[in-house]
């Protein structure tokens, strides 16, 4: 049976074309739901979302903020500290009030006195003005000062400490006895207090710090030498004569008399142990011992120096007075001579006895000699370990080497 025909409906007909745009939409969201469902989840990354860039990158902006912020606490660091200089400048508090501000510590022989002549001006000034440097210099130009240093305090105090210079021997110098210390610098003896040094003789007013340093030298090492191994005889020293580096003379003290003693230029302690041990023969030998050449190998002269030596200047009754409150011992201030190099008198000449028949010996006969007060003692002694060396201007007195 046939099937009966009947019209065909157009899609036109069954869509009107006012909905053909809807229809496409429809269309296409079916079509992505489709791919979506057959994609795989782990094989398709989401979607980046888009953002709005600024016209600065991120890392300049933080540095940018960085550098604002550090402006902004320097002015503010700036401001305060202008507006504490200003406040410190013209402030009350920072300003010395009287010497009870100023604090020193360290001081013994240097008075008060003399500091304030140094920091006086200081007074009710602000304490942030006072040049610490330039007074620590002037501090140090005080002769018992060897070093000093200063300190400013908040809010209106300053601090001195003083470490002063330790003497070692009495200077005589001129018509004055000072102290002087291991390098040659002089000071005067502090009132109601004593030393027990011997005199250092040789020392010039006016002469510079150098050469009282090459003459201090020489004294430390006599009197290192003289007191090692514990025999002191420093103490038993007067005065020591610097004047000749080559022949060091000391002045012993003894009950019956000081005596001056020739050591030389080396072996101090060897030739004061001669000293010593022959000190009471030669005074029973001789009828007043007043010195004693020490410096020739095997050979000892005794009363070597003459009279008409040059006198030292006088030292004035309050000078004197001054020096013995000091400690200075008597003998020092009694002797006036400066032992030297003995003159050639012009008296009866004496010729030496038992000469050998060597050169020298010879030439010894036939020179004459002046000899006053002066005895020559050839002792068996032992040697030194080094013989000194005999000085360039030798005494007047012959010396004969023994056979």
């Amino acid at each position: 049976m046939a099937r009966k025909s009947a019209p065909t409906i157009l899609q036109e007909e069954l869509y009107p074309p006012s909905n053909q745009a809807v229809r496409d939409k429809l269309d296409d969201a079916r079509m992505r739901d489709l791919d979506a469902e057959q994609e795989s989840p782990f094989l398709r990354g989401q979607k980046r979302v888009s953002v709005r860039r600024g016209t600065l990158p991120k890392k300049t902006a933080n540095r940018l903020a960085w550098i604002a912020a550090s402006a902004v606490i320097v002015f503010v660091c700036v401001v305060g500290v202008a507006a504490l200089y200003h406040y410190g400048e013209r402030s009350w508090r920072f300003r010395i009030d009287s010497s009870d501000d100023i604090e020193v510590d360290g001081t013994q022989n240097v008075t008060r006195a003399q500091i304030m002549e140094v920091t006086g001006g200081d007074i009710g000034r602000n304490i942030f003005f006072i040049p610490l440097a330039q007074r620590k210099f002037q501090l140090e130009q005080i002769p018992w000062v060897e070093s000093a240093s200063v300190m400013r305090f908040v809010p209106n105090h300053l601090r001195i400490e003083i470490h002063e210079r330790t003497p070692v021997a009495f200077a005589r110098v001129g018509s004055k006895i000072l102290l002087v210390d291991s390098v040659g610098t002089l000071m005067e003896p502090p009132p109601k207090k004593k030393y027990s040094f011997p005199v250092v003789i040789g020392m010039n007013p006016g002469e510079p710090l150098s050469t009282r340093l090459a003459r201090m030298k020489i004294y430390n090492d006599v009197v290192r030498q003289l007191d090692s191994g514990g025999a002191r005889y420093s103490q038993d020293l007067s005065e020591i004569d610097l004047s000749d580096p080559e022949d060091i003379k000391v002045l012993a003290n003894n009950t019956e008399g000081a005596v001056l003693i020739h050591l030389g230029a080396s072996n101090y302690l060897d030739r004061y142990k001669i000293y010593v041990s022959h000190v009471q023969q030669w005074r029973q030998q001789f009828q007043k011992l007043e010195s004693v050449d020490l410096r020739y190998d095997r050979q000892i002269i005794v009363n070597p120096d003459m009279e008409g030596a040059p006198k030292q200047a006088q030292l004035s009754p309050a000078a004197a007075k001054k020096a013995m409150a000091a400690g200075v011992r008597p003998a020092a201030l009694i002797t006036s001579k400066v032992y030297g190099p003995t003159p050639v008198a012009t008296s009866k000449p004496i010729e030496t006895k038992r000469a050998s028949n060597s050169p020298r010996s010879r030439r010894t006969r036939s020179k004459s000699i002046t000899k006053t007060r002066t005895n020559i003692v050839h002792a068996n002694l032992k040697p030194p370990q080094q013989a000194a060396p005999v000085s360039k201007k030798p005494s007047p007195s012959i010396v004969r080497q023994q056979n």
